[in-house]
């Protein structure tokens, strides 16, 4: 059975740094797209960064582009995601998300993905 487990939230100052894990049991994180979404209260949860099955490569929304960093670790089996130069409209509740579908990072959405952390909380103070 699969599981995903974030951690690494926190609160943090403008301008500041947080990495979040994602901690994969059950399944190969190198085998399937996975991703990183975010959800601020009273807002529709967004992708902000995912990680291609066919090649690995990453996208990034353009919120975000330049300063997160998603990557994954094969033999830890987990997911990271570095954000940097975090500004207040980065809060959010943060989490990771694999997909079973051929699906393209250019093209996907939350229906995309199969199975969800719990998410981890980041606030970013003014």
């Amino acid at each position: 059975q699969l599981h995903l487990v974030e951690s690494g939230g926190g609160l943090v100052e403008t301008g500041g740094s947080l990495r979040l894990s994602c901690a994969a049991s059950g399944l190969s994180l190198g085998t399937y797209n996975a991703a990183w979404f975010r959800q601020a209260p009273g807002k529709e949860r967004e992708g902000v960064a995912c990680i291609s099955r066919s090649n690995g490569q990453t996208y990034y929304s353009d919120s975000v582009k330049g300063r997160f960093t998603m990557s994954r670790n094969h033999p830890e089996n987990t997911l990271y995601l570095q954000m940097d130069s975090l500004k207040p409209e980065d809060t959010a509740v943060y989490f990771c998300a694999i997909s079973l579908k051929f699906i393209s990072c250019s093209d996907h959405g939350v229906e995309d993905y199969n199975f969800w952390g719990q998410g981890t909380q980041v606030t970013v103070s003014s």
